[in-house]
């Protein structure tokens, strides 16, 4: 099977920029190639890694939420 994709590279370890199906605790060989005409600015990198918590107040409640103080 030979599967191509896109993966940034953080200095520790490579992050997938799409779903991959992999079996854990299997063996792959991995070649790397550089993409540079794929560069990514630093929003893109951050828009690529946000998730809908499904918090509609979180903005405004980010303390009651992060820290566990009372909802102004």
């Amino acid at each position: 099977m030979l599967k191509t994709l896109l993966a940034t590279y953080d200095g520790h370890v490579f992050t997938p920029e799409e779903n991959i199906n992999l079996q854990p605790n299997e063996r792959y060989l991995i070649q790397i190639k550089l993409n540079p005409k794929q560069k990514k600015n630093i929003f893109q990198k951050i828009s690529a890694r946000a998730k809908d918590l499904g918090i509609s107040d979180l903005a405004n409640q980010h303390d009651h939420y992060l820290y566990g103080t009372e909802k102004q």
